[in-house]
C-alpha cells in the first residue's frame, strides 16, 4: 500500500433497506481505494440486510447489526470506530461514483487549506438505481449559509440555493475534532446540516465540478419531512449566528427580497457588490500530466 495515499473511512448507517443496500456497498467497495476503512452500523434489521452486509465481511474494516437510537446514534457509533483522515457517510440507499474516492483523494492532498469539500453537481437516482441527471449548485458560501440559503426555504420565501449534499460531502477528521467529534442526535431530520453549520464555524467549504455522489429518489425517505428539516435547520442556524453575532447584510436582504439578480441588464453588477464568494476547485492542464488542482474565487447570486 503507498503510505502517502490518505485512509478515507466511510460509514453507512443502515435499518430494513436490503433493497437498496447492496449497491451503497458496492458503490463503496468498487472504488478499489487501497487505503479504505468501510464500516456499516445496522440498527437490528429484520430483513435481508444482514444476509447481504456477511456477503461482504471480509472487505469491512467494522460492522454490527444491534438496535440504536437512530441514523445520526448509528453514524456516530460507526466513527468511534474509525481512524481516517478523510471521512463521510453514505447513506444505505445512496451510491458514490466511480471516481469518487480518488478525486477527493487527490485534491485533499494536493491543497492542504481545504477542510471539507462537497461537488456543485449533485446527482440523482430513481429507485431502480438509473441516474435521472444533475442539478448546479452556483456555490458555496458562509454568509448564505448564514442566510438560510441552503434550507429548501426561507426568510425570502421558498426555493433556497440547494442542499449542501451528504452524500457528496467530505472532511478532514481535524475538522470534524474541532466540531465536536459527533453528529447532534437531537436533531432527528437534519443532523447532517446542524454538521455543517458547525464546520463552517471554522472552516469555509469547497465545491468542485467532478460530480461525487447520487441521492437516491424513493418514496421511504426521511427527507421527505420538509416542515421538519428547516424547523431543525433554522434552530442550528439560530446557534450559529447567535455564536457569531451575526446580522444580515441590509444592502444583499433588499435586493434579494426584490429579486433584482434576476434582472440580465444589472445581474453582473449585483454580484459583484452583493454576491456570495464561493471558491471552486479545478484542475489546469487536463491535457498535461502536469495538471494539479487548484482554487477559484468567485461571487454568485441564485
Amino acid at each position: 500500500m503507498n503510505k502517502n495515499i490518505p485512509k478515507i473511512s466511510i460509514v453507512t448507517p443502515s435499518f430494513n433497506q436490503s433493497e437498496f443496500i447492496e449497491a451503497t456497498i458496492e458503490s463503496v467497495l468498487g472504488q478499489n481505494y487501497p487505503n479504505l476503512e468501510y464500516i456499516i452500523i445496522d440498527g437490528g434489521s429484520t430483513d435481508k440486510s444482514i444476509e447481504i452486509i456477511k456477503k461482504y465481511e471480509k472487505y469491512l474494516h467494522y460492522w454490527c447489526s444491534e438496535p440504536d437510537q437512530g441514523q445520526y446514534d448509528a453514524i456516530n457509533k460507526g466513527f468511534v470506530h474509525s481512524t481516517g483522515e478523510i471521512m463521510a457517510w453514505l447513506n444505505s440507499d445512496d451510491m458514490y461514483y466511480p471516481w469518487t474516492f480518488k478525486t477527493v483523494s487527490s485534491i485533499l492532498s494536493q491543497l492542504h487549506e481545504v477542510e471539507w469539500l462537497t461537488t456543485l453537481q449533485q446527482g440523482a437516482w430513481d429507485w431502480d438505481g438509473f441516474c435521472v441527471g444533475f442539478s448546479l449548485v452556483p456555490g458555496y458560501s458562509r454568509e448564505a449559509f448564514l442566510d438560510g440559503c441552503y434550507l429548501p426555504w426561507n426568510r425570502w420565501g421558498k426555493g433556497g440555493i440547494s442542499w449542501i449534499s451528504q452524500e457528496s460531502t467530505f472532511w478532514r477528521r481535524s475538522l470534524w475534532e474541532k466540531a465536536g467529534s459527533h453528529v447532534r442526535t437531537e436533531f432527528k431530520i437534519a443532523g447532517d446540516f446542524d454538521l455543517w453549520s458547525r464546520f463552517f464555524l471554522y472552516a469555509d467549504l469547497y465545491g468542485t465540478a467532478t460530480p461525487l455522489g447520487g441521492f437516491r429518489i424513493q418514496q421511504n425517505q426521511k427527507s421527505r419531512q420538509m416542515e421538519e428539516y428547516v424547523m431543525e435547520g433554522e434552530k442550528s442556524l439560530a446557534i450559529m449566528r447567535e455564536t457569531l453575532k451575526w446580522s444580515p447584510n441590509l444592502l444583499r436582504t433588499m435586493v434579494l427580497q426584490l429579486k433584482l439578480y434576476r434582472l440580465p441588464k444589472v445581474r453582473e453588477m449585483v454580484q459583484s457588490i452583493c454576491g456570495y464568494e464561493s471558491k471552486s476547485i479545478s484542475k489546469n492542464k487536463i491535457d498535461s500530466p502536469d495538471g494539479c488542482w487548484e482554487v477559484k474565487k468567485y461571487k454568485f447570486c441564485w
